[in-house]
């Protein structure tokens, strides 16, 4: 963990002790930062099971002064956005839908949830994804939901350990548009991982 960062998260930091830290180097996250022009905006990502509709994992798309994915105790491992304790740099639409593809298969589906915010409210939570993580194993909705808690408009998401709770909570704010994304891959993100990898190093 950054140094500069270790009081701020010092508490969550000991409840997600086992988790492993990842620190990029400055060379490769300043290479590797994307910015799109225009909105802010927040996309809530659950991973949802078919049948049931139960969640599975959280994660937050954070378009502030750059565009991040906050993906706590994520499984998507991969060389070209570089990380920071589950914090995903230079996400770019393209690989955002990698990411999205990676997840979606014949048992799960993903539901994405945007929402405009200001510029003031995504740098806030940009800058509280950076201080959140390492983020251990089954902690992804406790953790994701305490930093949307945090943020002005965002009083009304409950603190919980269920994705399915914050996708609850973030469908009622206001102005918030959704999306489902289906696949019928096999059930093993192993194969969806190793044929993302292959696009990727054919063309990065």
């Amino acid at each position: 963990m950054d140094r500069r960062s270790f009081l701020i998260g010092l508490p969550l930091a000991l409840s997600a002790c086992t988790a492993q830290e990842v620190w990029a180097p400055d060379e490769l996250v300043s290479r590797a930062i994307h910015r799109k022009p225009g909105r802010n905006y927040l996309t809530l990502y659950t991973m949802k099971r078919v049948g049931s509709g139960s969640g599975a994992h959280s994660a937050l798309l954070i378009n502030a002064s750059q565009r991040v994915l906050f993906d706590p105790a994520g499984s998507f491992e991969q060389e070209v956005m570089p990380e920071r304790n589950d914090v995903l740099f230079g996400v770019t639409p393209r690989l955002e839908n990698f990411y999205v593809s990676f997840h979606a298969r014949s048992t799960f589906y993903v539901v994405g949830q945007s929402v405009d915010v200001s510029p003031e409210v995504a740098e806030q939570a940009l800058n509280l994804a950076m201080v959140s993580g390492p983020v251990a194993q089954a902690n992804c909705a406790r953790v994701t939901s305490r930093i949307l808690r945090q943020l002005p408009g965002f009083e009304t998401i409950r603190q919980t350990w269920g994705p399915g709770r914050i996708s609850d909570d973030f469908a009622k704010l206001p102005g918030v548009t959704t999306l489902e994304y289906r696949e019928d891959d096999a059930d093993d993100k192993t194969l969806a991982l190793e044929e993302i990898s292959r696009i990727l190093k054919e063309r990065p």
